[in-house]
């Protein structure tokens, strides 16, 4: 990329001397918001987190020992013991509230996210409008999601059964960087709803956008015992959490989510993973290619490319590649980077240097190995340390890392097919399995594809957005991308324990009325085949 191409520098450092109304790193975090939000956090040692926009600290923290930790979930139990006695109704409308308090105060949240991770304003809004929804739909739902269930008895009319859910008692959720708001209290207000209580372990460089939606719904009247915050290193408070809960939510890479289900299964507790992807978009050869190029751009350069459900592979067909690329390379090329904490920038800063060596590194391998820079390929330290310029890779071969490694950052690697077959296979032929998309102007023809992808959400004619936003669906991966999921009805049933209540009257299950065994075994026999031709579930 020359310098001519080079894409535009929006915004100012928030750490540097600001123009009078521009807000800095200094008026958002403030030692008395730092004070406010880690009141109650456990933690005999100090740590810190940083700003990716710079580098620079943010605030002082405190950080947890074991010992914290094993205190934070032992007030959580007593805690929830009281919050599970409270009716689901009354649990639900504390969602409702948090919902409305949540957009009354956005600004707050998209500033500390902004700070916390690097990216721009609008990539942070997407984390309000999910963390809204789900409350949203928690908060009308959770009553019917819970509610006990009636079924067919073994014998009709006498076998009266009633399907009960019981919250499981304290949840343990480790939460990642990248979406600091939706992934940490996006996945836990399903837990609350249930009636349980959770004890939360977010990543520290992001731990104050958590904490500041702790603060939110305990305004909004959840008891601040039922939510407990850990903080400290993961492998250190995260075996921690996992060996004292009786579920654990995690979202992370597939390597860690591994031991975590180890540690659960060790201790015979549920748990549900939300792990990494290698996610494909597919373009058809009836494709908008000016539309497709357009959404690839929010598919793959969100948040600068970290977000588990983001496009890393892109298949083309050969009839229209040519069209695609020049139009999708041109919107790439066009792409704001900038740190500014107001809407603007197109693309933000990757958190930290380790995301930005994996990248530079997936990148330059290509190339060394004849991989074709479409658009970006290098790194931006004038604009911030992690930034990166958003990168289309053309000519990738299965020997080059970006080809099957998760490379978590803005880059993408073209690929070119000749038939829906073709794609189809190729997209599948990864060890994950968490997003796709599909682009065609049939859509029957697009869902038709959809369905024969293996991953746990696909989205025809969009990225990523519409699989997750729609909150009464579930989302979650295939293969290495994970276990159970988020959102619907499995997204708060897996926080409960399922019982049966069945009660049985007039006639006992065994032979009565005089009958001799045999006379019960007949009685028994014909009756499961008149039932059968009755048509009883």
């Amino acid at each position: 990329m020359t310098d001519t191409q080079a894409p535009d520098i929006a915004g100012t450092n928030p750490l540097a001397p600001a123009p009078e109304g521009v807000r800095t790193a200094a008026d958002v975090v403030t030692p008395e918001l730092v004070a406010r939000l880690t009141k109650g956090v456990t933690g005999s040692g100090r740590t810190a987190n940083h700003t990716p926009f710079t580098g620079e600290k943010l605030a002082d923290l405190p950080e947890s020992s074991p010992q914290d930790v094993r205190e934070a979930f032992e007030a959580a139990r007593a805690a929830q013991a009281v919050w599970a006695k409270v009716p689901v109704r009354r649990r639900a409308a504390v969602l409702l509230r948090f919902h409305d308090l949540l957009l009354e105060r956005q600004a707050e949240v998209l500033d500390l996210v902004q700070l916390e991770t690097g990216k721009a304003r609008l990539h942070a809004h997407e984390e309000v409008q999910a963390v809204a929804v789900a409350a949203r739909h928690y908060g009308r739902k959770a009553p019917a999601y819970l509610r006990p269930k009636g079924h067919t008895g073994a014998v009709p009319t006498l076998t009266k059964v009633t399907e009960l859910r019981h919250p499981r008692g304290v949840v343990g959720q480790i939460a990642p960087w990248n979406y600091p708001l939706e992934l940490s209290v996006g996945d836990a207000l399903p837990a609350f709803a249930a009636g349980n209580a959770v004890v939360m372990k977010p990543d520290t460089e992001t731990c104050l956008t958590a904490l500041w939606a702790r603060d939110l719904l305990i305004e909004a009247g959840l008891p601040d015992g039922v939510f407990q915050v850990v903080l400290g290193e993961g492998p250190v408070v995260g075996p921690e959490v996992v060996k004292h809960a009786d579920y654990v939510s995690f979202t992370g890479s597939t390597r860690t989510g591994r031991e975590v289900a180890v540690g659960a299964a060790s201790r015979l507790v549920g748990v549900s993973l939300e792990l990494g992807g290698k996610n494909a978009m597919l373009v058809l050869d009836d494709a908008d290619v000016e539309k497709a190029a357009a959404g690839a751009v929010r598919a793959c350069f969100s948040s600068a490319g970290q977000l588990c459900i983001s496009i890393e592979r892109l298949y083309v067909h050969e009839s229209v590649a040519d069209a695609f690329l020049e139009r999708f390379a041109a919107r790439t090329r066009a792409m704001r980077l900038g740190t500014s904490l107001a809407y603007g920038a197109d693309m933000g800063s990757l958190v930290g240097e380790r995301q930005l060596k994996t990248v530079e590194r997936h990148v330059r391998e290509a190339v060394s190995k004849g991989a074709k820079v479409l658009a970006g390929g290098v790194a931006r330290p004038d604009v911030g340390p992690y930034f990166f310029e958003p990168t289309i890779l053309d000519g990738v071969e299965t020997s080059m890392s970006v080809c099957e490694e998760e490379t978590f950052g803005p880059v993408v690697s073209v690929y070119r097919f000749r038939s829906d077959d073709e794609a189809v296979e190729r997209a599948n032929a990864t060890p994950y399995g968490l997003n796709a998309s599909v682009w065609t102007a049939n859509t029957r023809r697009g869902r038709e594809v959809a369905a024969r992808l293996r991953t746990g959400t696909v989205n025809v004619n969009e990225g990523y957005a519409p699989a997750y936003g729609s909150v009464q669906s579930p989302m979650g991966g295939m293969k290495d991308s994970g276990l159970g999921r988020r959102h619907g009805s499995e997204g708060i049933l897996k926080y409960t324990e399922a019982q049966t209540v069945a009660q049985q009257r007039l006639l006992p299950m065994a032979p009565s009325l005089g009958m001799t065994d045999e006379q019960y075994a007949r009685f028994m026999s014909r009756s499961l085949r008149l039932m059968k031709a009755l048509r009883f579930r």
